[in-house]
């Protein structure tokens, strides 16, 4: 794999990345393990995690924590060989003060999230949705206390949109804060209401690292049109999690996996190419059950997709809608 450059961070990081989200349930400790050594050792050394991640069992409000313990349980003897993302953000908790961005929830967090960790900062810490309560000069504030105190290095921010993307960048060049290096947004073939924002990523260096990019499995080629939902998927553990499925979208399932048979590729890797080849998408947030399900990711990094598949993938599915240059056509 070609590494590539995280934002403005001075980071490089691989085109895939560990995404930890089912880590606990149903991926058990010592699997979770396994797989994120095994992740390193072929260099996936890019983790992503959050504070209230803990598997299926996870519900809004729910204290999460997991998925951060199992991670630090398995880095702490290589922690110079990775790069760690956590989140902060969504409700832990009842409390008025166990969710949001304000300051006391933010460092309160952090400073747990650094104990299940096992580390004494976060390379990449990210506001893992958007508060509406808290203007963004304050969250800016209160990422620079962070980074003064050594425990962030760098800031992104996930599920936010590209006009909030603007607002930070003018804020922190107006008042000297951190500035905002990397974005994750769900993106795939399937879903991709946020790609008009790409644009405005590449052009102000801001990494964008996508999640769900084979959109909780749909992509992979496993689920198919009248049948039940295969042992083992996520279909079948956590139905509740899935998109619905209909005849348009095994229309265009059934459209994109023969496309990418006559490329010589399974829909899985094709899927995951695709996305790595938007504009500004730099590591893709792919989460595995097994360690051999890493293939497809690394396999995927490796495909180049011509400008033709590209066209006729957007046939299949297409771009959102956009306003008619009314000067340039």
């Amino acid at each position: 794999m070609k590494n590539r450059m995280l934002g403005t961070s001075g980071l490089l990081v691989p085109p895939i990345s560990l995404g930890t989200m089912t880590f606990g349930t149903p991926v058990p400790e010592a699997d979770a393990i396994r797989i994120i050594h095994e992740a390193i050792d072929r260099g996936i050394y890019f983790l992503d995690t959050a504070n209230v991640y803990e598997g299926y069992a996870r519900y809004l409000g729910s204290a999460g924590g997991v998925a951060e313990e199992i991670v630090g349980k398995a880095i702490h003897d290589r922690r110079d060989r990775v790069i760690l993302t956590t989140k902060v953000g969504a409700p832990v908790g009842p409390g008025p003060q166990d969710r949001g961005l304000s300051r006391v929830h933010l460092l309160r967090e952090l400073d747990k999230s650094l104990r299940r960790l096992r580390t004494d900062a976060i390379d990449l810490y990210m506001a893992h949705w958007p508060d509406r309560l808290v203007p963004l000069d304050t969250l800016l504030e209160t990422i620079d206390v962070a980074v003064q105190q050594g425990k962030v290095r760098h800031f992104g921010v996930s599920n936010h949109y590209g006009f909030q993307l603007a607002q930070l960048l003018a804020i922190a060049a107006r008042d000297r804060r951190p500035r905002v290096v990397a974005s994750q947004v769900p993106l795939s073939l399937l879903r991709r209401e946020l790609h008009a924002d790409l644009g405005f990523c590449a052009e102000h260096q801001i990494a964008v690292t996508p999640y769900q990019p084979l959109q909780g499995g749909l992509l992979t080629g496993k689920y198919r049109r009248g049948q039940a939902a295969p042992e083992g998927s996520r279909g079948a553990e956590k139905p509740e999690w899935m998109w619905k499925q209909d005849d348009l979208l095994y229309d265009r399932l059934e459209r994109l996996e023969k496309l990418a048979q006559q490329h010589g590729h399974s829909l899985a890797r094709y899927a995951m190419a695709w996305t790595l080849a938007q504009p500004a998408v730099t590591s893709l947030v792919v989460g595995v059950k097994r360690a051999e399900q890493l293939d497809d990711a690394l396999a995927a990094a490796d495909i180049q997709l011509s400008a033709e598949e590209l066209r006729a993938i957007d046939a299949i599915c297409p771009p959102p809608w956009m306003f008619p240059d009314p000067v340039r056509g």
